[in-house]
């Protein structure tokens, strides 16, 4: 009986292994192999940094499983390109298989000196098999010259760091960076690319001329030190930008690529023209008042969008801004804190964020910090000379989109003008809090609360207002003279609305 179980078994196993054999037996490929793609576009990435990974699934719709004889680059081993096939990297490859009704992955990058290349649009092709039964996937991508900016090293390999202070150790706080050695023109004949932070030394300026784009890479910033200035000077159609380096559509709207716009304490005189500073950590850190007559930040047709933490945040500061639209930010979207002297006219904060849980409203304006000292908890107020907003919309996902809080130990000077305003009391939470007096004309005046903005597409980020928004034509018409163009260039002392935008009639999809 143990004999027959035996033999038995043994059949059963060559069986197994013959069949497997026969499993596994291919022929060559006849080059009717099927492509997910016939083209591969890798996004425009900059000179001497990767592209992202593209992907091609190769597929045997055939009965025969097949063996691909090669695989190369058409460029060969002089290609910009490179190629991941099961796992392996390389240029070319052979005797790649495929079992009948499947399918292979190859997986594409690129890295492109720009200076070697004749063209910016740069092409090769994956090559299937050679003869009559070559096969192939084209490749295309547009790569660009850029001014890179980095920290260097020293001799002994030791990187440029920026040096912010000491902790209350005594410790040396700083970080990767470099300074600019001198008054400092950035143009927009081709963009410029920073890693780490780049600073703006003590008594100089740095000024970014209308079309240029500045690009960051990860944890990487700008930084205006103690007396330094930033001067921006974009133009209605030849806007700065300030993004992250990821140049991928993927990346186009993540927030948190990039650090921040940090103007130190004692910084002076800065001017930001039509801007649009997106996916940062804080779009804009204004530090201490500066100067208590003049303001020391003045903002002129701003986009701040996509924002981890803050889209704008002053700290003591003393901030002028006009045609303003701050959106989608992880904090607040505005935050007025620590005192100073805030005004704001034709101003939109519209926070819909959709990436977690936000704990903050669209507008936060306070005169106090609360900070440990050795295990005690301590408060420093400071005078709120002036939070003026006029003419502006406050809006967002939450019930309260804007909160005032208020230490009795300092001014708490604010003023709310025609504007339209956020602020759903469903539970009647802030009844009896005299901050949050609509009635009171002499902090509220001709507000709209909870008001439909009708903004075009807050999924992409267009804030303009349509027809069926209840801020049309009610701005007030003497801060709106001082503001004569919205931020697209159109004319509003006539009819003017609140927001940063005249209303258009959205047309139908």
């Amino acid at each position: 009986m143990n004999k027959a179980l035996i033999f038995i078994f043994s059949i059963f196993i060559l069986q197994f292994f013959s069949c497997d054999d026969d499993a596994f037996e291919t022929v060559n490929s006849t080059g009717d192999l099927q492509f997910s793609k016939d083209t591969i576009f890798l996004d425009t990435v900059f000179s001497n940094i990767s592209s992202s990974t593209r992907t091609l699934k190769i597929y045997n719709k055939s009965s025969n499983n097949i063996t691909i004889p090669s695989i190369n680059l058409g460029r060969g081993n002089n290609s910009y390109y490179r190629l991941n096939i099961d796992g392996i990297d390389g240029k070319s490859f052979e005797n790649i298989d495929i079992l009948s009704k499947d399918s292979v992955f190859v997986f594409i990058e690129a890295t492109i000196d720009y200076n070697n290349v004749p063209n910016p649009i740069y092409t090769d092709s994956i090559v299937f098999d050679s003869g009559d039964n070559s096969q192939n996937v084209k490749l295309v991508t547009l790569v660009q010259d850029a001014y890179f900016l980095f920290p260097q090293k020293d001799a002994q390999g030791i990187k440029e760091k920026i040096v912010l202070g000491e902790d209350g150790e005594g410790n040396e706080i700083a970080i990767d960076g470099f300074y600019l050695e001198d008054n400092t023109t950035w143009t927009n004949e081709k963009p410029y690319v920073v890693y780490g932070f780049v600073g703006v030394p003590e008594n100089k300026t740095l000024t970014i001329e209308k079309g240029a784009r500045i690009h960051f890479h990860k944890n990487s910033g700008l930084l205006v030190d103690k007396d330094a200035t930033l001067k921006v000077n974009g133009e209605l159609g030849e806007e700065v930008v300030f993004e992250g380096d990821r140049l991928e559509p993927d990346f186009s709207e993540i927030p948190g690529q990039w650090t921040a716009i940090w103007l130190r304490a004692g910084s002076k005189n800065h001017e930001i023209n039509n801007a649009i500073i997106k996916n940062n950590a804080i779009g804009i850190l204004m530090d201490s008042v500066g100067s208590l007559t003049e303001p020391t930040l003045k903002l002129n047709n701003i986009q701040i969008y996509n924002t981890s933490n803050f889209g704008l945040l002053g700290r003591t500061a003393n901030i002028k801004g006009e045609n303003l639209v701050i959106a989608n930010n992880g904090m607040a979207s505005l935050a007025c804190t620590i005192g100073g002297t805030y005004n704001f006219t034709h101003l939109i904060l519209a926070n819909f964020w959709r990436s977690g849980i936000r704990d903050y409203p669209a507008l936060l304006v306070n005169n106090y910090l609360k900070y440990n000292d050795n295990g005690t908890e301590k408060i420093l107020s400071r005078d709120l000379n002036a939070a003026n907003f006029t003419n502006c919309i406050i809006d967002g996902s939450q019930n309260f989109e804007f909160i005032l809080d208020k230490s009795t130990e300092a001014l708490f000077n604010y003023n709310f003008k025609n504007n339209l305003l956020k602020f759903n009391d469903v539970d009647n939470k802030f009844k009896d809090n005299p901050l949050y007096d609509f009635a009171d004309i002499n902090y509220y005046q001709d507000n709209i609360l909870n008001g439909e903005s009708n903004f075009k597409d807050i999924k992409n980020n267009q804030y303009i207002i349509g027809e069926e928004s209840e801020a049309i034509n009610k701005a007030d018409k003497n801060a709106a003279s001082q503001v004569p163009f919205d931020l697209l260039g159109v004319n509003r002392i006539n009819k003017p609305d609140i927001g940063a935008y005249q209303h258009i009639i959205f047309e139908e999809e």
